[in-house]
């Protein structure tokens, strides 16, 4: 038994607050042919299963929300449940892939049972077939999530032999043992808060301090972003594209035009929601797409450990200039701006003095947070690197890794970027009934990398000429 910390938490009390959202995080992995057989499929999840325990365990809330949720080992866990498979109808592109993917994550985990899915997907183009990997972001955050591709997949065509599980499975406990256990902890928290406040070598007050900070900066300082069709209620249904992108080429634009690969895709995104607000006859102005950025708390060799080590920081990205060297200047200002500022530190202050405040008032807090309207955050952009050397699945190679950030709220659009090898791809989730136009984003982010491209190279182009 395992409590959830109190950044996984909150993405449980947000699921339960936003009825039209679901909390998962996904990707789709698609390879070459020829597709397993599904039994060839199971078997080698199976085969893994031991290098992954938190994949046993499922979700328990406490009574009265004495304390966070737990993680407890299912000692009815079936394999069965959690891998899935279907096929894609004639043709099998990215069109019938996209509502496929789309679909899948609608639908929100069950919680009677361990927060994950795999679905083998046969009938793609040209012979390949994917696995959409589907999990709750109460259990891994997208660096954590990266690390399993390489505990599930191989970094040769040769599978190494299948672990075996040895160790038993405990009973689950009853409700009056988790009640039992979170009213101890919740009785020594004023110890526990008495001890860390008169500690000398505690920064209790230093974190309070900044997380006050975090609490102003994550409240947009009282500044609504400028309306515009970007944020607005949304529904439970989903839309789903992306957009690609070399990583050397990004390498280039950056080394030619400064900043950094997270400064170039932003750029790119942010072309994206130009194109998306002039094609809707509106207007870009200044600070009408402020985006919640995540930054990784993780210290190196820290990747495999399955929980969120995450802050937050919010990015204006700068849609009202036209001109593509402009608005990357101007983000890597803004960037250099919020990491001078410390801001992702501020935010993980709010996260971290949830270990010392009682439960069932973090929990209200985070629900009462979902109930007020917002409109100072329009968008989420979030960037994972990814493996830099090929993966193989089952003996065959992993082609190419398409990512997916979950939206809530009035967010009508997040962003999810990806690199794989020397690829980059831009997953994109959309509101269904709002987003109609998601390939004029999708393009128009490609395009976006196009024009920085064209513009690097004529400026090296014109150095080495002089």
């Amino acid at each position: 038994m395992e409590q959830l910390s109190p950044m996984d938490a909150q993405f449980i009390e947000a699921e339960d607050e936003d009825r039209h959202a679901s909390f998962a995080i996904a990707s789709i992995a698609i390879f070459e042919g020829p597709a397993p057989s599904y039994e060839e499929f199971l078997e080698a999840i199976r085969g893994r299963l031991p290098l992954v325990p938190m994949y046993r365990r499922k979700l328990r809330k406490v009574p009265f929300r004495l304390g966070p949720p737990v993680w407890v080992d299912d000692p009815d866990f079936d394999l069965r449940y959690h891998v899935r498979q279907t096929a894609l109808p004639a043709p099998g592109g990215a069109a019938q892939l996209r509502q496929l993917m789309a679909r899948v994550m609608a639908q929100r985990l069950d919680r009677d049972y361990p927060l994950w899915e795999y679905w083998l997907i046969e009938g793609l183009q040209k012979g390949r077939w994917a696995l959409i990997s589907k999990v709750h972001h109460a259990m891994v955050d997208g660096v954590s999530g990266t690390d399993l591709y390489r505990v599930i997949f191989d970094l040769t065509p040769e599978p190494p032999p299948p672990v075996t599980e040895t160790t038993a499975v405990p009973p689950e406990p009853s409700a009056l043992a988790l009640a039992s256990r979170a009213a101890l902890d919740l009785l020594t928290l004023p110890t526990r808060v008495f001890t860390s406040v008169t500690d000398p070598e505690s920064d209790v007050l230093h974190r309070a301090s900044e997380a006050a900070r975090a609490a102003v900066m994550l409240a947009g300082s009282g500044r609504p972003a400028v309306s515009s069709s970007l944020c607005g209620p949304i529904g439970r249904q989903r839309r789903y594209a992306w957009a690609r992108a070399s990583l050397g080429d990004i390498k280039e634009i950056k080394e030619a035009l400064g900043g950094t690969v997270n400064d170039v895709v932003l750029a790119a995104i942010t072309a994206g929601f130009r194109s998306l607000l002039l094609g809707r006859d509106e207007k870009p102005e200044p600070h009408m797409v402020p985006s919640l950025v995540p930054v990784s708390l993780r210290a190196p060799g820290e990747e495999s450990i399955y929980d969120n080590r995450v802050s937050v920081i919010i990015a204006d990205l700068p849609v009202h200039l036209a001109d593509p060297v402009e608005r990357l200047a101007a983000i890597r200002t803004e960037m250099a701006a919020l990491k001078a500022g410390n801001e992702a530190a501020a935010g993980e202050a709010l996260i971290s003095l949830g270990r010392i405040t009682p439960y069932w008032l973090t929990s209200q807090l985070i629900r009462a947070a979902y109930r007020l309207p917002q409109r100072e955050i329009v968008t989420v952009t979030t960037n994972v690197p990814g493996p830099r050397q090929p993966l193989y699945g089952m003996g065959r190679k992993l082609v190419e890794i398409i990512p997916w950030v979950p939206i809530a709220t009035t967010l009508r659009l997040g962003v999810s970027i990806f690199s794989y090898c020397d690829q980059v791809t831009f997953g994109i989730t959309g509101d269904y009934d709002t987003t109609p136009d998601i390939d004029v984003f999708a393009r128009a982010i490609e395009k976006g990398v196009r024009q920085l491209r064209k513009i690097a190279r004529q400026r090296a182009a014109a150095a080495d000429a002089a």
